[in-house]
């Protein structure tokens, strides 16, 4: 067997050890961001007894700090060879090893993190972070939920987790665990936003378009939000909004096709057939422009259907009045489906740790 596959048995049985068997010696733990004020106070310490263990440690810190990641990695090496049992150099080390896509080198740094000191809260979350990155996503949300046992109130944990949940298709403990991270911290429009997709595919969509208004008061320069809300109140009956909304993420991103075929569907569905064909076109450009060839021909067909239907209403033109159309395949003129998660990345930094280290 390779070491590989070795060292990925041994962490999913560490892991599985780690929670079930350290719940009595729980600490509240501080978790800092890293590039944050409060994790340069971190070099003031005093974490070790071996000063110069110590010294090299604020040296790491520093040069971690001003993203010297060579120098960092020399100087926590250092300081581990003076002593061992400094965890958080090694949680260090890891969040270096994944900002350099060093991903296995990460894994292994944070678990000696987590052996040395099995209350370590931070570095159970970056462990969850770089596993998610490598796609081992049921132990990423092993590793979360254990860095929340031990700090249970970090909304970038609560919100990291939701993430994985989702993908996973545990959508009910995902919106549980959205709703969660935003009581701890309604500053993330993220969470708000990826609340809302969960929201719209358990079938609330009341909920969801409530939900995308607050995204967007938070961060109203998201199209994709419009977009996506937009969609939910053409299918919920609110055609003349969905329009409005439609418009806003166009203004927003002037090369959004699908906002521009949304628009066009909704528009067409209105009857405003002349509007409809000019967004359509805007459209089809942009599919084009995209390389998005069977969107593109997708819109041509829907196009063809509106002049055809232009050419059967010339005679109706002295009407008193022409009933609106209807597209001709209700299935396929639909608004296009929300955009998912995976739109958002894997938020947050790693995470230094200010006050967990080993003894």
């Amino acid at each position: 067997m390779s070491k590989k596959y070795l060292f990925s048995r041994w962490l999913h049985l560490f892991l599985q050890v780690t929670v079930f068997g350290c719940s009595a010696f729980l600490v509240l733990v501080a978790p800092t961001i890293i590039n944050s004020p409060s994790s340069k106070l971190l070099a003031q310490k005093a974490i070790s007894q071996d000063l110069e263990a110590a010294s090299f440690f604020q040296q790491g810190v520093m040069r971690y700090n001003r993203n010297d990641l060579q120098g960092a990695e020399y100087a926590f090496r250092q300081a581990l060879q003076k002593d061992f049992n400094l965890s958080a150099a090694r949680n260090y080390l890891g969040n270096i090893f994944l900002q350099q896509n060093r991903f296995d080198e990460a894994v292994q740094e944070y678990a000696e993190a987590i052996k040395i000191n099995p209350n370590f809260s931070e570095a159970y979350y970056n462990l969850g972070l770089v596993l998610h990155r490598q796609g081992e996503k049921q132990a990423a949300i092993t590793a979360y939920r254990q860095s929340l046992v031990i700090n249970p109130t970090n909304p970038t944990t609560l919100y990291n987790l939701g993430l994985v949940l989702y993908e996973q298709g545990q959508l009910q403990e995902a919106i549980a665990t959205y709703q969660q991270a935003i009581n701890l911290d309604n500053s993330n429009a993220n969470a708000y936003f990826n609340l809302a997709i969960a929201l719209q595919q358990q079938g609330n969509i009341e909920m969801a378009i409530a939900t995308y208004r607050q995204a967007l008061e938070l961060d109203p320069k998201n199209a994709t939000a419009y977009n996506n809300m937009a969609s939910l109140l053409a299918i919920h009956g609110q055609p003349a909004e969905a329009i409005s909304v439609y418009r806003q993420a166009i203004r927003q991103n002037p090369k959004n096709a699908s906002a521009y075929y949304n628009l066009g569907v909704t528009l067409y569905n209105q009857g405003d057939i002349k509007k409809a064909n000019g967004a359509l076109k805007r459209a089809h450009n942009e599919y084009r422009q995209q390389g998005n060839i069977e969107q593109a021909e997708k819109i041509e067909q829907l196009m063809q259907q509106i002049a055809q239907k232009r050419e059967q209403q010339q005679p109706q033109t002295n009407q008193t009045a022409t009933p609106s159309p209807t597209p001709a395949s209700e299935t396929q003129n639909q608004p296009e489906t929300p955009a998912s998660p995976s739109d958002i990345p894997v938020s947050a930094e790693p995470q230094s740790g200010s006050s967990s280290f080993g003894q």
